[in-house]
């Protein structure tokens, strides 16, 4: 599977590749930022963000795009720049019929590190063990991508399980009505 991780962000938006399947190695295909300067009006920014997602996603063809999902902060501001660049990627990933998948950033970091409340510098030491790399990826935001995208390929299976468990008991309560 190789999913495009997606730390939104408006100044700067995290972005990661990784490849693999849960179980085994996995390995990282690319990782950056895409940077808007902040002094920019908010069109261009988000125009700005778009162009940047196309171009991994032509890049690297990805089968899912995972999006950490958008929670409260107590700077409003904040929020809101974050939420808009997450939706930019959705739409982007949307348009071309690609799954999308949101995290929180609690169960990001329980995946990668082993707890929901691990910091930035371990969530960069963790993506830099699994995937075999020589240093941690900078900005933060980088390597929170690459997490992303390692939580979907580890949960992914385990949700689909449950996704079809539930279709299943939804399918067998219709027949006995």
């Amino acid at each position: 599977m190789r999913v495009l991780g997606v730390d939104p962000g408006l100044t700067r938006c995290g972005v990661g590749v990784v490849e693999g399947v849960a179980g085994r190695p996995l390995t990282m295909l690319g990782v950056g930022v895409v940077r808007t300067p902040a002094d920019a009006e908010l069109g261009d920014r988000l125009v700005a963000v778009e162009q940047g997602i196309e171009e991994w996603l032509d890049t690297y063809r990805p089968e899912v795009v995972a999006v950490e999902r958008v929670f409260s902060q107590h700077n409003v501001s904040t929020v809101m720049g974050t939420a808009q660049a997450s939706a930019v990627a959705m739409l982007c990933a949307a348009r071309r019929g690609t799954p999308v998948a949101l995290h929180t950033p609690s169960e990001v970091k329980a995946a990668v590190t082993g707890t929901g409340r691990a910091d930035k510098a371990q969530v960069g030491a963790m993506v830099t063990r699994l995937l075999r790399l020589a240093a941690p990826p900078k900005p933060a935001d980088a390597a929170d991508a690459l997490a992303l995208a390692i939580c979907h390929i580890w949960r992914a299976p385990a949700q689909n399980r449950l996704q079809q468990a539930a279709a299943l008991h939804a399918a067998s309560k219709g027949r006995t009505r």
